[in-house]
């Protein structure tokens, strides 16, 4: 895995810098460009790892998984991240958008990437990969415990993402049992045809799950 170079940004009401991050898997041929975004409190490596752990999953391509821009400590002093923070929420919402953009720009220019293109998201992920998918025109979306992103409707771009496959929990461990898959009439914005799956388990990657994906990539492939 390799970390993208940092750059500097900032935004029209407040100004700082961070980095594009990504851990990245490249491949030697042409494929399709898969992008993720992992849960509260991991990391770009733990959902590009969680991606990889299938062997169905097809290689062809290069899997890509962004960092989120707002760090902290756990109690075991590992540094994971956050999408998002209560403060200047709006802003923060369109930083990340911009965000997306310049990884996408950044993993095309240093790996060979065929135009197809997948976003995946884990939990608080998942409705990152829905705004990414609501900014950016995909192939498919990959949502995995995760509701459709608030705010949403408040960006400026429009794109359209061709298929949705959105997976949830039977047992929930903990997290609100309102977290059900998308809809087909909850994805109107985005225009995606909607595939949807319910496992049993926790609040994780499964098996199950994970060959859904497999299968849900194959089809946006053709």
């Amino acid at each position: 895995m390799t970390d993208l170079a940092a750059v500097a940004r900032t935004s029209s009401k407040r100004e700082h810098t961070a980095g594009i991050s990504s851990a990245c898997r490249p491949c030697r041929r042409r494929g399709r460009c898969s992008v993720g975004f992992h849960g509260y409190a991991e990391t770009a490596g733990d959902h590009l790892d969680a991606l990889a752990d299938d062997s169905r999953q097809p290689r062809r391509g290069c899997s890509s998984s962004v960092q989120a821009l707002h760090p902290f400590y756990t109690r075991k002093e590992r540094v994971v991240a956050s999408w998002m923070t209560r403060d200047d929420r709006e802003l923060a919402i369109g930083d990340n958008i911009d965000y997306v953009g310049r990884v996408l720009d950044r993993v095309r220019a240093d790996h060979p990437t065929r135009p197809t293109l997948v976003f995946s998201g884990f939990s608080q992920g998942g409705a990152m990969a829905y705004r990414a998918a609501a900014n950016y025109r995909a192939d498919g979306l990959i949502m995995l415990a995760a509701r459709r992103a608030a705010g949403h409707r408040r960006t400026p771009r429009r794109a359209r993402c061709r298929r949705c496959c959105s997976a949830a929990e039977r047992r929930t461990s903990g997290i609100p049992k309102r977290r059900k898959p998308l809809t087909a009439r909850r994805s109107r914005s985005i225009g995606a045809r909607v595939e949807t799956c319910v496992f049993d388990g926790g609040h994780e990657w499964t098996d199950a799950f994970r060959a859904a994906a497999s299968a849900f990539l194959r089809r946006a492939q053709q």
